[in-house]
């Protein structure tokens, strides 16, 4: 599962900020001790004949379950099964059929079996049903937004511009409300799925498509069969009017199931998968192990991503067009955690969701590992960087350990503790172990557990196997303890022994043990210790140094998932940037002088220096500080900038500095922005319109109508906002939707632009615009989670919303024949309710 976290598009900026808002202690809350379910029944195969009712949007199914008791002998087989009508329920004995007993309630389905059995002997159920996900009565969480496992997408056809569509999304336990199992991630078991849908229809489900039979009335029926065991929540089915593009990895298919808009982009989407199967493949020493591999996406996806074995789903945000994709494919880390997730998630599966790191920490450093190898270690540390500062700056998660056995919900572990933590916490290991003792002890676990499930602690066992070396000090404190280092450092200088002694403080009630590496800076040149942190609140170094030191910087190559406090002068940040080698501390030295005096000579050749670095994103971020309305660093980078905008090879780094251009307001640009305009990239073509806006309004409105503003960033948007909203550009309503959404906060911060969005808000609200308003419910379900936990906040965005409905009730009495203002206030109230 890949979980959108929005903070790292724009939450962060807004509760991060100076806003107060009171906080609300929730950790004292009693919650039981979450064991791994307990084992009565050893599901076998799973035998499954559907078909669909598009009108009532249900299924009507069939199942053969063949089972056995796991240990202990029994004549009762207990079975999650979630909203469903059971119309037979009879044991199967070579297709011949005796009814049994059963009793369903609570969504429990309880069968007297014929006799005892004792373990190892099989026995199959048959039982016919319908699946009604609309009854089902589980609630969705702040990670997956809904939770009725089968879904029915535009089933009617009443929307001219959303496909209809079927997928299913099993995590957590979810699919059960489709078919009748044992919901619980220690369930494996081999499947088959026979699929009985319109003939204009493709299907998709696990496994290879054994036989596909056309049917009377224009359907056809598709059989699926998946002869590896795999859990029950990653059972998947797919249907809908989708392009199949094949690719392949050796001689195994690779397809990618994509809307017919996007076809002539799939590979430029997708086009990595073979390359990236290929690099796991020998990275974890163990081939990739399942059939075939196929990707889908899936409209009103409730969350980011799913691992479904051999068919991931992905929400339709992964289907973009060349002016977002030569930017960059802002979908290709989610492509690789996905595939990550077939060797840890699928091959093999955390025993209950306490050990979800099993799956998810190692799935989010798979986007570490394929940034490194395809783009470079800069690219991989920069991603990894703003990964883990989301967890490092959202101090509800410190108290969380990352294998959690007390948590209120079984969603709450799907959070940035397992993921962004998590995956933090394996880069350090792999650097405490060495890259062959890692890489050696993943391979172990892998084929000590494939097909099974397993737990932190055999993941421990594989590494101290294989290393040789006792790791509960690690696992203890990163794995089943909370929190971080909260670091700072003193220093004092002692001339005659010419060392300095750099004193390390731990400020963090329970105190940590980890290597820290510290460079000291002599005579401008940085020398490297590795020094050992001992878990007390103060640890002592002593280093040579010929004078006291230009600087010092703790946590120098940033591997250390850490709070790091200290001050440096622009001089320092400019020898800290000129003297890394490593990105995170190049990245920290460039962040530490936004504040500083733009007139500084130490800011200004910083700057300068970043704006010529080899990594884009070095370049981008110098860009985004530069200010060329300041006549000394209009100066001394004006030239550089204006080669950068023309002719730097990545279209955001181009964006940026004609970004950087239109501070001056200077008119010599327009030529640059009119060429802009004409670009592919959309970055460059929404940078230059604002360049554009800057210097006549009336001309940027043209431009705005015909500029597509899908995937621009907050930035880009913030600065288009007011235009639109004032002028009423009706074609960019959904473009402003995610930023509108949040005025109330956005005020705080910015008083004028937050007049304009609260304007945008109710002028999405005030039309009748599905797509907008969508847009705005949707991002803050998705925001929920990262929000603090504070009835403050939720009651301001339940008026926002609830000012927003009387609006849309207001346009409904207008226009009573729309076909979709309804839609748009059941999408209200869902987000309404989310947040009550």
């Amino acid at each position: 599962m890949k979980k959108i976290f929005i903070a790292a598009l724009f939450l962060g900026a807004i509760f991060n900020s100076n806003v107060a808002f009171a906080q609300t202690e929730t950790s004292g809350r009693n919650v039981p001790y979450r064991a791994t379910h307990t084992k009565t029944t050893e599901l076998k195969h799973t035998k499954l004949k559907v078909n669909f009712d598009y009108q009532k949007e249900q299924m009507n199914g069939e199942e053969w379950l063949t089972a056995s008791p796991f240990f202990y002998a029994t004549n009762e087989l207990v079975l999650d099964a979630k909203g469903m009508l059971i119309h037979e329920v009879a044991l199967d004995k070579n297709g011949s059929k005796s009814p049994l007993k059963f009793d369903y309630k609570n969504d429990e389905l309880k069968i007297t079996l014929d006799k005892t059995y004792q373990r190892n002997q099989d026995y199959t159920v048959y039982i016919k049903y319908t699946a009604r996900p609309n009854e089902v009565k589980q609630e969705g969480s702040k990670a997956i937004s809904d939770a009725k496992g089968l879904y029915f997408i535009n089933a009617q056809g009443k929307d001219p511009d959303k496909p209809t569509q079927i997928w299913t999304q099993g995590e957590t336990e979810s699919s059960s409300a489709w078919f009748p199992t044992i919901d619980k991630s220690n369930q494996k078991t081999t499947q088959e799925i026979y699929m009985t849908v319109p003939d204009k229809y493709v299907t998709l489900s696990n496994g290879i498509l054994k036989d596909s039979q056309k049917e009377s009335g224009n359907l056809r029926t598709d059989h699926w069969v998946m002869d590896k065991r795999h859990s029950t929540y990653l059972f998947f089915m797919g249907v809908g009017e989708y392009a199949i593009v094949k690719d392949k990895w050796r001689n195994i298919p690779v397809d990618y199931y994509i809307e017919k808009e996007y076809e002539p982009y799939a590979k430029q989407i997708y086009g990595n998968t073979p390359e990236m199967i290929e690099f796991f493949s020998k990275k974890l020493g163990y081939d990739y192990p399942w059939a075939k591999y196929a990707q889908i996406s899936g409209r009103d996806y409730v969350s980011g991503a799913m691992e479904n074995t051999t068919a991931t789903l992905h929400g339709s945000d992964i289907l973009q067009k060349p002016g977002q994709l030569i930017d960059e494919n802002k979908w290709e880390d989610t492509i690789a955690h996905e595939l990550f997730h077939h060797w840890f998630g699928d091959l093999v599966t955390a025993e209950s969701w306490s050990n979800l790191t099993v799956n998810e920490s190692f799935a989010n450093y798979s986007e570490y590992l394929w940034n490194e190898y395809k783009y470079g270690k800069d690219q991989a540390d920069y991603h990894q960087m703003k990964d883990v500062n989301l967890y490092i700056h959202n101090p509800g998660d410190f108290k969380k350990d990352l294998v959690r056995f007390d948590y209120a919900s079984r969603e709450d572990v799907f959070d940035l503790v397992t993921y962004q933590k998590g995956g933090g916490i394996l880069h350090m290991l792999r650097n405490y172990l060495g890259d062959d003792a890692f890489f050696a002890g993943i391979t172990e676990f892998l084929k000590t557990y494939e097909y099974q499930n397993a737990e932190a602690h055999q993941l421990r066992l594989a590494f101290e196997k294989v290393s040789g070396k006792d790791l509960n000090w690690f696992f203890n404190q990163w794995y089943f303890g909370s929190g971080h280092p909260k670091l700072s450092y003193t220093s004092t200088y002692e001339p005659v022994k010419k060392q300095v002694i750099v004193v390390i403080n731990q400020s963090q009630d329970q105190p940590f043990e980890f290597p820290l590496a510290i460079d000291v800076y002599d005579n401008g040149k940085p020398k490297r210790f590795n020094v050992w942190v001992n878990a007390k609140a103060k640890n002592t170094f002593t280093f040579d140094s010929s004078k006291t030191p230009d600087l010092i910087n703790i946590n120098a190559d940033g591997i250390l998932v850490a709070d790091v406090t200290d001050s440096k002068t622009p001089e320092q940040n400019l020898l800290q940037f000129t003297g890394s080698k490593e990105l995170k501390s190049k990245y920290a030295a460039l962040e530490g002088i936004e504040k500083a005096d733009a007139k500084s000579l130490a800011v200004i050749k910083l700057l300068a220096a970043a704006i010529k670095d080899p990594y884009f994103r070095i370049r981008e971020k110098a860009l985004e500080q530069i200010d060329l309305s300041n006549t000394d660093q209009a100066k001394a980078l004006t030239a550089e900038v204006e080669k950068l905008a023309s002719n730097d090879p990545k279209t955001l780094v181009q964006a940026a500095a004609i970004t950087a251009l239109t501070k001056t307001k200077n008119a010599k640009y327009a030529s640059v922005y009119e060429k802009g305009l004409s670009a592919v990239s959309n970055a460059v073509k929404g940078a230059s319109l604002a360049g554009i806006a800057e210097l006549d309004p009336s001309k940027a409105v043209t431009a705005i109508e015909n500029i597509d503003l899908n995937g621009a960033s907050d930035d880009l948007i913030s600065k288009l906002l007011p235009l639109i909203v004032s002028k009423k550009i009706e074609k960019q309503m959904p473009a402003i939707g995610t930023t509108v959404a949040f005025y109330p906060f956005i005020k705080f911060q910015d008083p004028t632009l937050g007049k304009s969005a609260e304007e945008g808000y109710n002028w999405i609200m005030s039309s009748d615009n599905l797509k907008a308003t969508e847009k705005v419910t949707k991002v803050l379900q998705q925001a929920k989670s990262q929000m603090p936990d504070n009835p403050q906040v939720k009651m301001i965005i339940v008026q926002m919303l609830k000012d927003g409905l009387a609006k849309k009730m207001e346009v409904l009495k207008a226009n009573p024949n729309s076909a979709t203002i309804n839609q748009q206030i059941d999408a209200i109230n869902k987000a309404i309710e989310a947040f009550k």
